[in-house]
């Protein structure tokens, strides 16, 4: 079940619930909550840059090989 976050309107505190779509339905029927729409959390390497697996280069190295003349591969 997803994560969403919900919102009183009249205090401004948020929260997060764990529920079904329609669950999450019932609840936005109270007039003083309203789902609060967020970027996902992204969870990357520890210092941010991705890491490719090690045969990665040598499926480049293949696909130039294949690609023919005029390729843009590097």
């Amino acid at each position: 079940m997803p994560i969403y976050t919900l919102q009183n309107v009249d205090t401004q505190e948020t929260w997060d619930v764990h529920c079904s779509y329609k669950q999450l339905q019932k609840m936005l029927k109270d007039p003083k909550i309203e789902h609060v729409f967020k970027a996902p959390n992204i969870i990357g390497s520890r210092d941010g840059s991705v890491r490719v697996p090690d045969g990665f280069k040598d499926l480049k190295n293949r696909m130039k090989k294949q690609a023919g003349s005029g390729n843009t591969i590097r």
